[in-house]
């Protein structure tokens, strides 16, 4: 990690922040996940998920996006007998190849696919929306929907238990600063009502009382992240998904989306100067998956090369319906930060300090994780 994290700060070893949360946050679960010594505590929790769905057609809902994370914990899910339904938020960027994993994995593991196909009409004009405001997470449209359609088929059958395949092997790095809170309704109702011209009237937007009060509080449905039970090495999983389902690469973490590989890969480096394969990778130092030296080596060589970049270019403003030299003339733009937009924040943050101690328990008792 470097300075184009602007919160980063360096002790007088040269240490980073970044590190120093590490250990204080993460490294305390993630280091003895990683020697296989929480696996009691991984079966103990499937037992959990087991009886809370027994006599019900599904015990655990998984949403999958085709990438490694969410293809490696259903693969797992199942070895561990767990009878998950696989959901998929179709925001309409789906690359081909990522319709095909998804594809081979269900078919693979004859599993259930529940696919919401967004109002295209309604997310094209939210997307350009959020192109127009020049913030730093421009996929909060799609990040958005997914956790209001897994709840949403939880609720449908009674299912108490959301698998995620998020993890600390390789995500304990991210800066704040790169982007904001995908969950923050108030922030995309204000960027639509300010650069939109279609109201959303079927696109799923989930406030803070829904995602985090209501669902999780009031109906019971617990979000858990199994891999961080269990010994979780990128490549390994890579191997294992290709060999048992069929899965096959897009050369780059969250490529799986034409959207998400061109927003990650092109837009925040060339508008904003982050580069998100500075923390993957910085996770997977921290997480004793690779060397400093190695991912150096690998920042030095491009995984987007410029034939695909200008490729996905011209799909991106065809299928936003503009033309390349208003999409050109949009990234152009300065930045704004999400703080010029209403948002719910600060509002969190301080629900999230008030409550510290009943977030605390709530976990404790396994209500949120």
């Amino acid at each position: 990690m470097d300075t184009t994290d602007p919160d980063i700060w360096f002790d007088d070893e040269g240490v980073s922040s970044h590190v120093h949360n590490f250990e204080r946050v993460f490294a305390p679960e993630l280091l003895p996940a990683q020697r296989g010594e929480r696996l009691g505590e991984l079966d103990a929790l499937v037992a959990q998920i087991k009886n809370a769905g027994e006599g019900k057609p599904y015990d655990c809902v998984i949403g999958v996006s085709g990438g490694v994370d969410s293809t490696y914990l259903t693969l797992q899910a199942v070895r561990l007998g767990l009878r998950p339904l696989i959901v998929h938020f179709d925001s309409g960027w789906n690359s081909e190849l990522a319709v095909g994993n998804i594809h081979n994995l269900v078919t693979a593991l004859d599993l259930d696919l529940y696919t919401h196909v967004v109002d295209w009409r309604e997310m094209k004009d939210l997307q350009l929306s959020f192109f127009k405001a020049s913030v730093a997470n421009a996929d909060i449209p799609t990040d958005h929907a997914f956790g209001w359609v897994a709840y949403q088929q939880a609720r449908k059958y009674g299912i108490k238990y959301i698998l995620s395949g998020g993890n600390a092997a390789t995500e304990s790095v991210l800066p704040e600063a790169w982007g904001y809170n995908a969950s923050d309704a108030r922030h995309l109702r204000a960027i639509q009502a300010r650069f939109g011209t279609v109201k959303l009237k079927t696109y799923p937007v989930m406030g803070i009382f829904m995602r985090y009060i209501w669902y999780p509080l009031v109906r019971g449905i617990k979000t858990v992240r199994p891999l961080d039970f269990m010994p979780y090495v990128y490549t390994d999983a890579k191997k294992d998904i290709v060999e048992n389902v069929g899965w096959r690469d897009y050369g780059g973490k969250h490529y799986e989306s034409v959207f998400t590989r061109y927003f990650q890969g092109y837009y925040l480096p060339h508008k904003f100067g982050f580069d998100k394969r500075l923390a993957h990778y910085s996770s997977l130092i921290l997480s004793g998956q690779l060397t400093r030296d190695e991912a150096l080596e690998l920042m030095a060589s491009t995984n987007y090369p410029e034939d695909l970049r200008r490729q996905d270019h011209d799909f991106i403003a065809k299928k936003l319906g503009i033309t390349v030299e208003d999409l050109e003339e949009i990234e152009s733009r300065p930045p704004v930060s999400y703080t010029a937009y209403p948002n719910h924040d600060k509002l969190w943050k301080r629900i999230r300090r008030l409550g510290a101690p009943f977030f605390g328990l709530a976990r404790r008792l396994g209500v949120l994780r």
